[in-house]
């Protein structure tokens, strides 16, 4: 079987550390309004942080590994054309590669960490 790339979530520091002590994510106020959680993928997850949380302070990102995400996790249209990962489920904490912070560069963008550049 093909190994799936990572995919990836960004959430206020606070919120994930929530879900980290609940063992799970139940998804932001977005996710929870859409009824599935908003994930990216390497290519798309520059763009997501600038079009959804430019110029916010105390983010991470989590890596999640989509193969321990089972079939809960559907890739569906959504910006422009392009396909995104959504999981129809809460996150298991389980599912998650690694977590690290997001800080906000010179340049007022996120910076992300270096295996991710």
């Amino acid at each position: 079987m093909e190994q799936q790339a990572l995919i990836f979530k960004l959430s206020p520091r606070s919120d994930w550390l929530e879900a980290e002590a609940a063992g799970r994510f139940t998804g932001a106020p977005v996710d929870r309004k859409d009824g599935y959680i908003h994930f990216s993928t390497a290519e798309q997850v520059r763009e997501t942080a600038a079009k959804h949380f430019a110029g916010q302070s105390s983010l991470i990102v989590a890596a999640i590994d989509p193969a321990r995400l089972g079939e809960a996790l559907k890739w569906e249209v959504s910006r422009g054309g392009a396909l995104f990962p959504h999981l129809y489920a809460d996150l298991s904490m389980d599912a998650v590669v690694y977590v690290a912070d997001l800080p906000i560069g010179p340049d007022g963008r996120h910076v992300f960490p270096g295996s991710m550049r």
